[in-house]
């Protein structure tokens, strides 16, 4: 049986044990709670990013975090838009100070690096703050040992494989939402979680290049998403997660660690529970 890579299975001591290393890695997946369509649940978001974080973390000998489960306000280019029912959002300021929290709350227990794995477009830049301010509070400056890394994971897909997913041409990140890349992710690895008789099919929604508050709610397609769905597959979501996973594995091993690591001596079977 694996072993449980989420810190949420593990007791206070063998969370302490890790520490002693002074070499563990906490990822920290981030989504929302926003609309995905008819087809799709709200939770995808963080769904996906905490799929990706677990796996990221059995190749690395990390530990994954509890999930952040809501995102700053869906925009109408890229997410539908905070107007449509389910989605439910931070403000800036908050989602800044849970950042800012966990990094002071994870650096100051002794964990040597923090690796932020987000899935809702519109988190990164709050994130960044929030990151940014905690390190500046804690004195870690360049050339310090601990570090904090973010990133989204859509954007360690390949041109390859984007070509193989979307062989008619990739509409673009900003209205793959609720479309192709989603659906095919959560039928590889959620499908019990995919309406595919609700499934969207319809053209890719054409937005003005501002954006105007309030929103013009008509601009959003009644279904909430913003490009189709339309050839979504499991083997599509299972050629996505996998070259998503080598290739993150491999940044974050060659950033972090150097080289791709065994699993470390504090992840036997006497300090990790197993899956349930």
């Amino acid at each position: 049986m694996d072993k449980s890579v989420f810190l949420e299975d593990m007791d206070a001591f063998a969370y302490r044990e890790a520490l002693t290393s002074e070499e563990a890695i906490v990822l920290i997946p981030v989504g929302s709670l926003e609309q995905h369509g008819p087809h799709l649940p709200l939770g995808t978001d963080t769904i996906l990013s905490t799929h990706f974080a677990a796996a990221v973390a059995r190749r690395l000998g990390a530990l994954v975090a509890q999930p952040i489960a809501y995102g700053y306000k869906s925009q109408q280019k890229s997410g539908g838009g905070n107007h449509l029912s389910g989605t439910t959002s931070l403000d800036g300021a908050s989602l800044i100070g849970m950042a800012r929290n966990l990094v002071k709350s994870f650096l100051n227990q002794g964990v040597r690096h923090v690796v932020f794995i987000n899935g809702h477009f519109e988190n990164y830049q709050f994130l960044y703050e929030g990151i940014d301010l905690a390190l500046e509070e804690l004195g870690i400056t360049p050339g310090a040992g601990q570090s904090v890394l973010l990133l989204s994971y859509w954007d360690f897909v390949s041109q390859n494989t984007l070509a193989q997913v979307y062989p008619d041409g990739f509409p673009g990140w900003e209205i793959e939402h609720g479309g192709v890349l989603e659906t095919s992710l959560m039928l590889h690895l959620e499908p019990a979680r995919v309406v595919m008789e609700r499934l969207v099919d319809s053209p890719a929604a054409v937005l003005p290049r501002f954006d105007r508050l309030p929103v013009v709610p008509e601009r959003t397609p009644p279904t909430g998403c913003l490009s189709s769905a339309a050839g979504s597959s499991a083997a599509k979501g299972a050629l996505l997660h996998d070259q998503v996973v080598d290739d993150l594995a491999l940044d974050l091993a060659g950033e972090l660690i150097g080289e791709l690591a065994g699993v470390p001596t504090w992840m036997s079977s006497s300090t990790v529970c197993d899956v349930a």
